[in-house]
């Protein structure tokens, strides 16, 4: 029998290192972690490698179940898979273990209350922006690529190709060359590396 540990936070910024501690404690020998959004399953290396890693008998050892899916489905199905291949959960800071039939019943009480919570905000955050569109303050998100035109412009500038652009700031490379086309909109006398010259020559 192994003790494994997955921890995982939202995004890079964040800092792995009270779970790691919390899972060092609890007795995990192997941990995988990641930096990801726990919103979907998809797409999660360290997690499928973690789920691939254990085998029948371990114990996959998280914090709290929100570590694993903040989906009350992907929850419940990944609850079942592992209880069919013989591994049981459990949290370190939350009274589950699915060993037992009272760890799976809080289990499942958590997931709907996450749900349930989750619903709850969404359906506030849609209340809000309604009342900021009748009061005539709501102007929508701005487009990923658009709030990067200056670091558009200014990499362009610095001799970067308009696909090393995109790749750099994670845009889309159309995104890139209609940055650039307003750019050259609003500054007609400007003249872009990489750029075809405007000004007609004389023969």
């Amino acid at each position: 029998m192994s003790l494994v540990g997955y921890a995982r936070v939202s995004s890079s910024d964040q800092d792995l290192t009270i779970q790691h501690q919390a899972l060092k404690s609890a007795g995990c020998k192997k941990i995988f972690s990641e930096k990801e959004s726990g919103s979907r399953q998809e797409g999660r290396i360290q997690l499928d490698a973690c789920l691939n890693y254990l085998r029948e008998g371990d114990i996959l050892i998280v914090t709290r179940i929100d570590r694993l899916s903040r989906s009350l489905r992907d929850l419940q199905n990944m609850a079942h898979e592992l209880k069919e291949a013989g591994i049981n959960l459990k949290a370190t800071e939350q009274p589950i273990d699915t060993s037992s039939a009272a760890g799976n019943a809080f289990f499942s009480m958590l997931g709907v209350f996450a749900e349930f919570e989750t619903t709850l905000r969404k359906e506030r955050q849609m209340e809000g922006i309604a009342k900021a569109k009748s009061e005539g303050r709501y102007k929508g998100r701005q487009p990923t690529a658009m709030a990067k035109s200056h670091q558009v412009i200014s990499l362009i500038e610095e001799g970067f190709t308009r696909q090393a652009v995109a790749e750099k700031l994670d845009i889309g490379i159309a995104s890139v060359y209609r940055v650039q086309k307003e750019y050259l909109k609003n500054n007609p006398t400007c003249l872009l590396p990489g750029s075809r010259s405007r000004t007609p020559t004389l023969e």
